[in-house]
This record gives C-alpha cells, sequence and structure tokens, in this order.
C-alpha cells in the first residue's frame, strides 16, 4: 500500500511540474521570438531562424527559473491535494504531514539532479548554438574572439584590412606566446611574435617581441612593442562571463582546462557551487510551498496566503542575487554568498515543517 500511495503522490505531482514547465516554457517562446524578430527585421530571413533560436535560448531561461517553477508547481499541488480531500484519505493510511512534504521534497532533490546531469548538457549546447548563430548576423559583431582548447584567438577589423592575433592562453591579464598577424586586402604584411602581452590597457605592451615586416622583407626586435587593438583583459573576460555554454558535468571535469584557457577561478566556483546548489534549493522550495498551504492555510484565506507565498518566493529570489552579488564584490566569501541563502531559507522550513507536523 505505501508504494502505492508513494506512487500517487510522486506522479501527480510530476505532472503539475511537467505542465508548469510547460507553461513557462511556451510563454518563454512566444516573448523571446517577438525579441528575435525585431533582432532580424532588417535582414531578409525567414521566420524559421527566430523560431529557431528562441527553442535554443529558452530552455536555459527555463533552467534558471526551476526553483520558482518547482515552487508554483509544489503550491498548486498542495491546494489541490487539500481540497480534493485527498490528503485527509491519505492520512488515514498513516501518512503524516511531513512524510508527505519529505517524499515530494526527496522527489524534487532527484529532478535537480536529472536536470544538472542529463537536462544542462543539453541546454548548454542549444546556448552555445544560439550564440554562434547570432553572432553571424550582428550587426554589432566587428571584432570576434574565441577562447577554445587550441587558446585565444582574436580577429579584428578595420574596413578592408584585419587582424588576426592567437596566444596560447589568458592569465593575469596576459596573453602568453602571442603571434599577431596583420593583413591588408588579404594579404599578409606584418607578423609579431611575443612570449607575453600586457592586455590591461591599450596599448598593449609586447614584451620581448620580434617584428617581420613582409613588405619590406626585414625583421626586428623590441623589448617594449606597444600594439594598438581594439580589446582588453577586461573586455575579454567580459565576453565569457556567461557559463551557460559550459555544463555542470565540464565544469567538474574540465575545470583545470576551462582555467588554462582563461577563465578565472573564482568564475568557474561561482558556477558549480551555484549548480551544486540546485537541487537542495529545490527540495527547499516544495518544503516552502507547504509551509503556505497545509501549515498556514485556512478556507476563507487562500487568496491571501497566495499572495504572500508568491510575494516571499519572489524576496527569495532578489535575495539570492543580493547574496551573489556581495560575494562578487568581495564583501563576504564567495561560496558563502551561495549558500547563504540555502542556509537561511533552511532555518526557516525546519521550523515550518516542525509546526506542520503536529497538525
Amino acid at each position: 500500500m505505501n508504494n502505492v500511495l508513494n506512487k500517487y503522490l510522486i506522479v501527480k505531482f510530476m505532472k503539475i511540474i511537467f505542465i508548469t514547465i510547460l507553461i513557462f516554457f511556451c510563454l518563454g517562446i512566444v516573448l523571446n521570438l517577438f525579441e528575435e524578430i525585431e533582432f532580424f527585421k532588417n535582414l531578409d530571413l525567414s521566420i524559421a531562424l527566430p523560431l529557431v533560436l528562441s527553442f535554443s535560448y529558452v530552455p536555459t531561461l527555463v533552467l534558471e527559473l526551476l526553483p520558482f517553477i518547482v515552487f508554483l508547481s509544489s503550491m498548486y499541488y498542495f491546494l489541490n491535494l487539500k481540497s480534493s480531500k485527498d490528503l485527509l484519505s491519505i492520512k488515514v493510511f498513516g501518512y503524516s504531514n511531513i512524510k508527505i512534504i519529505l517524499i515530494l521534497s526527496f522527489f524534487s532533490f532527484f529532478i535537480g539532479l536529472l536536470f544538472l546531469f542529463v537536462i544542462n548538457p543539453i541546454t548548454s549546447t542549444l546556448i552555445k548554438f544560439y550564440e554562434t548563430e547570432k553572432a553571424q548576423y550582428s550587426r554589432d559583431v566587428d571584432h570576434l574572439i574565441s577562447i577554445n582548447k587550441n587558446g585565444v584567438w582574436i580577429k579584428e577589423f578595420n574596413n578592408d584590412n584585419f587582424k588576426i592575433i592567437s596566444a596560447k592562453k589568458l592569465e593575469s591579464g596576459s596573453l602568453k606566446k602571442v603571434s599577431v598577424y596583420e593583413f591588408e586586402k588579404d594579404v599578409l604584411v606584418k607578423r609579431v611574435e611575443s612570449e607575453t602581452a600586457i592586455i590591461t590597457n591599450n596599448p598593449w605592451i609586447m614584451k620581448n617581441a620580434y617584428i617581420y615586416d613582409i613588405k619590406s622583407e626585414s625583421s626586428s626586435f623590441l623589448e617594449n612593442y606597444y600594439f594598438y587593438s581594439e580589446n582588453s583583459s577586461q573586455k575579454i573576460n567580459s565576453l565569457f562571463k556567461n557559463l551557460n555554454t559550459i555544463s555542470f558535468v565540464d565544469l567538474i571535469f574540465n575545470y583545470a582546462q576551462l582555467h588554462e584557457k582563461g577563465y578565472s577561478k573564482k568564475l568557474l566556483s561561482e558556477k558549480i557551487h551555484k549548480f551544486a546548489s540546485l537541487p537542495i534549493f529545490l527540495s527547499l522550495m516544495v518544503i516552502l510551498a507547504s509551509i503556505f498551504t497545509i501549515g498556514s492555510l485556512r478556507s476563507k484565506q487562500n487568496f491571501y496566503y497566495i499572495i504572500v507565498s508568491i510575494l516571499t518566493c519572489v524576496a527569495i529570489y532578489y535575495f539570492k542575487d543580493l547574496s551573489i552579488a556581495l560575494g562578487q564584490t568581495d564583501q563576504i566569501s564567495l561560496i558563502l554568498s551561495i549558500w547563504m541563502p540555502i542556509i537561511i531559507i533552511s532555518l526557516f522550513c525546519t521550523i515550518g515543517v516542525l509546526q506542520i507536523n503536529e497538525e
């Protein structure tokens, strides 16, 4: 009988979460589609590309809103369970309030793990496709920057002329083992080789640089060669702050390689802890929803408590962002800033669950 009741609770909860995700996904597609159409309005393209880009972008957005989605799903689930008298029937078979909540909470934890190890690699691939595809049509992209397994690659355009810059890695505001190729109308006119280039400001300072002038067929050596570029370390790093293109699995198993490519340890650690906290956050959202329904609702106060609970969830969402902002500005530890909202919500939920269990 316990297995039957557990299955009943979980299957019904799973259906509600799936429907809520689908609603958010469809809403996200509609809203983002307008934005993509606006972006491509001056280009002679069919609606297929904006639609494909929307389907590539929205899954990542849904993943970021997953705690809020689980909270709303749990609210509806507990309200429906209580209004249909199913809660009373389940209690007849020996299920307490806390047992029901823990079953759904553990299931939400499993959903979080599923999203991390199965769904997230898919969403990261989709968002990578989205950024790559959209960049090809961007009217503002005159400078292309890429960090991959082959190092750092930068391409800068100036009318018919362009420069290609390659380096082994980006480290502390410097490029290592730098090569610069300058072209005039697709013809190579100059090449510069340097062990280190300090790129914190413009012009770059290339140390111990060898300059090969192809036009005059001459070469020279300078201890400090000043190279003017449209990019700096701050600008390059800002382009890679969005780690949504990298999955949780890649962050764990390729941490050292990502750091060697130029991603800062602080940024990587922040993303890893954000991902790691997701399953726990989902579990707490279920418990929080139960406090506002099973623990607090009365038949004539449903609307009032629903509004209060939604506002509370929104407050938690912004408190989470505020906490992370404090960590990013070194006001508190970055890791603590990620886990502090989880700790505070856990304390609140612990007190709430004890009250629920007494009913």
